[in-house]
């Protein structure tokens, strides 16, 4: 099978680090984007919706849906299961869009590995000591998940160099702007 090239762009980092707010600013400006939403086993945070923000499945399902060869990559992450559906990238490069999507570190290396041609974009806090803040901010009080949460973002914060690009989430609108030179050049590559 010939495998035709996907535009794609991945989104890499620790969570609360912003990288959900950069792609649905994206999202806003270029029509040509398609989020790709994500299946998880994990339950919904305050606000998410299903189909929105990503397909909330039981573990039994997940795991169907992964015996069927329904995901690209799967991935688990703080105990949860994820995993990224083929016929969304699929359907989005038949249609002649880029596929955007958050990733984490594991996943973003799996789809590199399938599609070489990805573009990569990891995303930093400026310090640790933010990322907590921006932690207990989403309502992450027990100190057992926070410093759970801090170690594994300080795992992921040390393999940043395996991706393309990398930007610190210091100021959101100057990060943005970063951003947005990154999309806007893999939308008009060839």
């Amino acid at each position: 099978m010939i495998r035709t090239r996907v535009k794609m762009l991945l989104v890499i980092g620790p969570t609360a680090v912003g990288k959900s707010s950069l792609l649905n600013r994206a999202l806003s400006e270029f029509k040509s984007l398609r989020d790709v939403i994500t299946y998880t086993t994990r339950d919904p945070r305050p606000g998410e919706q299903n189909e929105l923000h990503y397909h909330f499945v039981s573990a039994d399902k997940f795991k169907e849906l992964e015996a069927q060869g329904f995901f690209l990559e799967t991935a688990t992450v703080h105990g949860r299961s994820y995993g990224t559906p083929r016929d969304q990238v699929e359907k989005a490069s038949e249609q002649g869009l880029t596929v955007i999507m958050d990733v984490d570190v594991q996943g973003a290396k799996k789809l590199m590995a399938l599609y070489p041609e990805a573009v990569s974009v990891f995303i930093e806090p400026p310090d640790l000591d933010s990322l907590r803040h921006r932690f207990r901010k989403r309502g992450i009080i027990d100190e057992a998940d926070l410093e759970r949460r801090l170690q594994s973002a300080q795992l992921e914060l040390s393999q940043a160099k395996d991706f393309k690009h990398v930007l610190v989430n210091d100021d959101f609108d100057s990060t943005y702007e970063s951003f947005r030179k990154i999309v806007e050049q893999l939308i008009n590559s060839q």
